[in-house]
């Protein structure tokens, strides 16, 4: 019998910069260890922006990654349920209602407005949770 998806969520207020990096690097995760359909990959903001910031398209191009054509969108509660774990990325979204879910929350700073060396250290900092996220997540499930 075949495991089933691991649906793994990132949400913020905008979804037009951190949220946006952790799922593109989440993306990148799951092909990189072949996990194909078996890891579902979900963003959104509690009050979307009209497009993902200039200077997070900067960044994530530098690591070869396109977010230019993301645009973000509001997440539902039920599709938050639906997820094994919801990392938020420190901003207010107390307005989450899910609570049939593990939530956990980055604590991370806002990189829209800064300079681009912070803003690169925080692209960063999202790498290396995405990575450990998948390590507990999915690190040891064969597919």
């Amino acid at each position: 019998m075949e495991e089933p998806t691991k649906k793994l969520g990132f949400v913020c207020v905008q979804n037009a910069g951190r949220s946006q990096m952790s799922a593109a690097f989440a993306e990148r995760e799951r092909d990189e260890r072949t996990l194909g359909d078996h890891v579902a990959v979900v963003t959104g903001g509690t009050h979307p922006a009209d497009s993902v910031h200039d200077e997070i398209v900067a960044v994530m191009d530098e690591v070869g990654i396109d977010v230019s054509n993301r645009t973000p969108r509001e997440v539902s509660t039920e599709t938050l349920e639906s997820c094994d774990v919801v990392a938020t990325m420190g901003c207010s979204t107390l307005e989450l209602d899910a609570e049939r879910v593990e939530i956990r929350d980055w604590n991370l700073d806002d990189p829209h407005g800064q300079d681009i060396e912070r803003v690169r250290e925080i692209r960063d900092e999202i790498e290396t949770r995405v990575q450990d996220l998948f390590d507990e997540f999915v690190g040891d499930t064969e597919y």
